[in-house]
């Protein structure tokens, strides 16, 4: 990383002040998706390369949790996979940074960015994400036993009742309602935080403040980004996560393009 995108300003140390906002419009939304596949296919083989490995990961996750016993975790699995999304999505920032700053792109600088974020507050970051893909399970895992009890076997059986019996229904309806808020309160606290931990000598607590100052500061450019990851994610999830391989760079560096575009620069 440059030296000049690392070193610490006034407003972006860990003793500023929360750094400034700015008011966007829905119109960002499609702008910066159509960012986000420019940077895709300007480094298509990074992309395909990093998303192939969170899809790979998602697959083993599904197949240890048949060989657990526990299929009926496997939608929530898959749905909260876009609570971690913004960390997974680290290496895309890096990328569509360097496009934007016109240096030459690599592999090991690629993976040594990778490997420096655990060693900063981005690793704290993730471990709050990951800890709310925890809960999600819990909940997830409380409210099914708390429909169906301990008989529900296999996906079949839940598809069958949810698809024939009014509990069924309800069921979905307060799973998705509940995950619905889970995901909508990580969102706003990770939305930009994670590319602005990235690119700036910030602490945690500041960049997840700054996020969702940020979310409150535009809250229907942001609900309708939410909506948009969200469905984007579901998709994929349909492809048998052969989605990802696109959705999980194009969002990754859509969300840099979001940062950049919200959050105001540190002054020099």
């Amino acid at each position: 990383m440059d030296k000049k995108t690392t070193q610490a300003s006034p407003t972006t140390s860990k003793k500023s002040n929360w750094p400034e906002v700015n008011t966007v419009s829905v119109h960002i939304v499609p702008e910066i998706l159509m960012n986000g596949l420019s940077d895709f296919f300007a480094a298509a083989k990074y992309g395909l390369f990093f998303g192939g490995i969170y899809a790979a990961g998602g697959w083993l996750l599904i197949v240890l949790l048949f060989q657990l016993g526990l299929p009926y975790l496997v939608y929530p699995l898959a749905i909260g996979f876009a609570l971690i999304a913004p960390f997974i999505a680290c290496g895309f920032y890096f990328i569509s940074h360097q496009l934007e700053e016109k240096n030459p792109l690599s592999w090991g600088r690629a993976f040594g960015v990778v490997k420096a974020m655990f060693s900063r507050d981005l690793g704290w970051m993730a471990l709050v994400t990951g800890f709310s893909l925890f809960i999600w399970l819990d909940m997830a895992a409380f409210i099914t036993l708390s429909f169906f009890g301990f008989k529900l076997v296999s996906i079949p059986d839940l598809f069958n009742l949810i698809l024939t019996t009014q509990k069924g229904a309800v069921f979905l309806l307060v799973g998705n309602t509940v995950g619905a808020v889970i995901a909508f309160i990580v969102f706003s606290f990770s939305v930009v935080s994670f590319p602005m931990l990235y690119h700036r000598d910030i602490d945690f607590v500041t960049a997840m403040v700054t996020s969702v100052r940020m979310v409150m500061k535009n809250p229907v450019p942001m609900a309708v980004w939410c909506v948009t990851i969200a469905t984007l994610i579901v998709l994929s999830l349909l492809t048998g996560l052969l989605g990802l391989l696109i959705v999980l760079p194009v969002l990754g560096h859509a969300s840099w393009h979001l940062y950049r575009r919200a959050v105001c620069e540190a002054i020099k």
